[in-house]
């Protein structure tokens, strides 16, 4: 044999042996399974199939080639294999989408042993579906977009019966208030597949722009869909444009973009939902139109928070109806959706009150006052949708005045209104505020990207049940689903609105999904960590918000002690600590009962995970200083909507959050802090710090001047230092401590003087916030 055989051979070999080494047989615990949402049914079996590249996928009409093409791009980015899809099944390795009509229109099954893999399901939603529980079930790193050495693809051996608890589950999407282009929206859409979720519902209209190109009138993007840039203010601290301001900032959807769009999400079983809001909420309509709004008035696009909101439709005019049922045709052609969503919230309808047109309707239709003109608004609109074939969904403000007859409910301030709309008899989605508000803050606010207020940390979302207690089962089954909604006053960028989707999604995927027996916060909390992973691989911009210690902090007033209590949204979390200059290491100390700190005290703390810290470390000092415990008195007495602690409020060394709900805040209304500290001796002091905040958009400014006196008879006062700050523009929350140092002298009063804006320029009252009196 030659030299060059025999190294040929040897190569050969060598091949042979590392491909064999390769193969695995490898028996899976459930432990190992981290399938979100979690399967109806799952049976485990011995063994494993390992996928190759060899692997077919056997597929039995090529409507499912289209269907199949994501989960063949896993491998081919992963893997670099260009898995062959056939009609007809080899021996074994393989993976096969059988048809089985005796299963429902979302169902699947899917069978997997050594030798191939069985995926049933009625039509092309229960094999996406399949696929996607395939995918989890892959190693993490199938969600690599470059290829990964070494990695065996293997599966365990198992049979999952899944099926969905509920046929209406979606997020919704407000692309309104700040414009997101068509490839994050399928970015979303595929991310809704992963998770079994089947819904993208697009709030495609707001007072702050229109985002959907309507040919028939084409300033309603000409105009509407622009406003006035002023994102360097807080949401709410916006000022009011003018008509003859031309607008800069937002965008909209061509008709081929979104049918493009539709089209894209049908390939993953997602149907998108359209809604155009009406009457109210529409304020870049009447800017486009002035003649649509009972007053007629030129009027800006809002560049920010609108409320009341007064200019909405005129219920009077025959124009206004003619005008939305050309709008509405246009978009049922677009959109190939059941459901039309025409808002129906929040409107005030005084305007209504005083025009002539309105007042007309009412008498013409015999309506006893505005709220039952609102019902022949929405009821006259679902006839005109129900003549085109589809169905109207509204908030639930449409059950004021009485309902449309068969328009559908989505109930969002709680589920009173889905309760009410069910015993009613009609359909109900339910999306409240409480549980399903991705716009909220969740993990604590300090440590958070702004949001809109509220806390829905992940854990609550996973509490969420569209089944409300003491429902009949009549009633029962009216209930349809339920919905998680990103509002976007507050998110600017992609990254942001990814930040607040997940993982809150996942979660809400599971109750939507997975039997309602099967929910299990533990078992969920290990699956999460795994789908963190995954998202990691995705370039998803998920929040760690689950992981961050928080604290809860109470002082006994009469033996000057701090109980410091940490916890964490896990179950049995692993938290650990260390105290003042100690690293927060694996020696740190385990935490097991409130710390009891009795001087200045800084606190690390952190999640631990197989050893190592995760996530953002929490941080704190517990600052004791000479005031506390200390009587003050106040020239003026706080805010009673905002009193704090009470009597020791500000000497007790419990400082506020970005929340100002929080308990710790004492405030003023349209007034200053004049506020006197008794020491109860003189004693020596060379620092006095106010802690504030400032939240323009509820009208909460920081002090434009903290000056400080001093004083040993309480009579006869000097000042000894002043920080002034001119008002600034804002549109961040922000904590600030007013630093006032000074030469140290002995006295025994300390007198604080916090100066506000008091009222804004262009009017209303403003809040001044303050925590903590520290005196050094």
């Amino acid at each position: 044999m030659s030299v060059f055989r025999k190294l040929v051979v040897l190569a050969l070999i060598a091949i042979t042996w590392s491909c064999e080494e390769k193969k695995v047989n490898k028996t899976f615990t459930e432990e190992e399974i981290a399938v979100i949402p979690k399967p109806a049914q799952l049976t485990l079996a011995e063994g494993s199939f390992q996928f190759g590249d060899d692997t077919k996928i056997v597929i039995s009409d090529a409507a499912q080639k289209e269907m199949i093409s994501g989960f063949l791009s896993k491998f081919k980015n992963a893997a670099g294999w260009d898995l062959e899809v056939s009609e007809k099944a080899p021996k074994a390795d393989f993976v096969k989408l059988v048809v089985d009509e005796n299963l429902e229109e979302e169902a699947y099954k899917l069978d997997v042993n050594s030798d191939r893999v069985i995926i049933s399901a009625k039509g092309n939603a229960g094999f996406l579906y399949g696929l996607e529980t395939l995918r989890q079930l892959l190693p993490v790193s199938i969600e690599s977009a470059d290829k990964i050495g070494d990695t065996a693809w293997v599966i365990p051996n198992l049979i999952i019966t899944d099926q969905p608890r509920y046929k209406y589950r979606g997020l919704m999407l407000d692309v309104s208030r700040h414009f997101f282009e068509i490839d994050y929206l399928k970015e979303t859409i595929d991310r809704l597949a992963m998770l079994k979720m089947n819904v993208l519902h697009l709030h495609l209209v707001d007072d702050q722009g229109w985002r959907i190109e309507i040919k028939k009138y084409p300033k309603l993007t000409e105009f509407g869909a622009w406003r006035v840039d002023q994102e360097d203010k807080h949401w709410d601290g916006r000022e009011e444009t003018s008509p003859d301001e031309k607008g800069t900032y937002g965008g909209f959807y061509t008709q081929d973009e979104l049918k493009d769009l539709v089209a894209y999400a049908a390939t993953k079983n997602v149907e998108i939902i359209p809604e155009i809001e009406m009457p109210a909420h529409v304020t870049s309509a009447i800017a486009a139109y002035p003649e649509l709004s009972c007053h007629e008035r030129p009027v800006g696009v809002p560049s920010g928070g609108v409320w009341p909101i007064t200019d909405i439709y005129c219920a009077g005019k025959e124009h206004t109806f003619e005008f939305l049922e050309n709008v509405l045709l246009e978009v049922m052609e677009i959109f190939p959706s059941k459901y039309i969503h025409v808002g129906g919230d929040e409107a005030t309808k005084t305007n209504w009150a005083t025009c002539p047109h309105c007042k007309q309707r009412m008498q013409t239709e015999g309506l006893k006052n505005v709220e039952e003109l609102q019902s022949y608004f929405i009821t006259r609109m679902e006839r005109f949708i129900n003549k085109n074939g589809k169905r109207l969904i509204g908030w639930d403000e449409i059950l004021e005045g009485g309902i449309a007859p068969e328009a559908t409910v989505m109930s969002w301030r709680g589920v009173a209104g889905g309760v009410e709309a069910a015993k009613q008899g009609h359909d109900v989605i339910m999306t409240p505020g409480s549980h399903a508000y991705f716009d909220h803050y969740q993990g604590p606010q300090n440590e958070e990207p702004l949001a809109w207020g509220g806390y829905t940390p992940l854990s609550k979302v996973y509490t969420f049940d569209p089944l409300v207690e003491g429902m009949t089962d009549e009633e029962a089954k009216h209930v349809l689903g339920g919905q998680a909604n990103l509002w976007s006053e507050q998110i600017k960028t992609t990254d942001h609105s990814e930040y607040m989707i997940f993982p809150r999604l996942a979660a809400l995927s599971e109750t939507l999904w997975s039997p309602k027996k099967s929910r299990n916060w533990e078992d969920f909390s290990s699956r999460i960590e795994t789908m963190f992973k995954r998202y990691d691989l995705m370039d998803i911009n998920y929040a760690k918000s689950s992981y961050l210690v928080m604290e809860d902090v109470k002082i006994d007033m009469e033996t000057k002690e701090v109980s410091v209590e940490l916890k964490n949204e896990y179950t049995d979390a692993d938290i650990r600590y260390t105290l003042n200059d100690a690293k927060l290491t694996d020696n740190a100390t385990k935490y097991t009962e409130p710390l009891i700190i009795n001087k200045t005290t800084e606190i690390h703390a952190s999640l631990f995970k197989d050893d190592k810290p995760v996530g953002v470390p929490f941080n704190t000092t517990v600052e004791f200083h000479k005031a506390v415990g200390k009587d003050v008195t106040f020239k003026e007495i706080y805010n009673e909507q905002y009193q704090g602690e009470g009597k020791f409020g500000m000497v007790n060394t419990l400082r506020g959050t970005k929340n100002f709900h929080d308990g710790h805040w004492q405030a003023w209304l349209a007034k200053g802090m004049e506020a006197v500290v008794d020491l109860g001796e003189e004693m020596p002091i060379h620092e006095v710090i106010l802690g504030t905040l400032e939240n323009q958009g509820p009208g909460i400014y920081f002090p434009t001047a903290v000056k400080v006196y001093v004083s040993n008879d309480g009579k006869t006062y000097k000042e000894v230092g002043v920080e002034k700050r001119a008002f600034a523009k804002n549109p961040s929350f922000d904590l600030k401590d007013f630093k006032i140092t000074f030469d140290e002298q002995s006295v025994r009063y300390v007198k604080v003087v916090a100066e506000s804006m008091k009222t804004l320029p262009n009017g209303g009252d403003v809040w001044l916030f303050v925590d903590e009196i520290v005196i050094n």
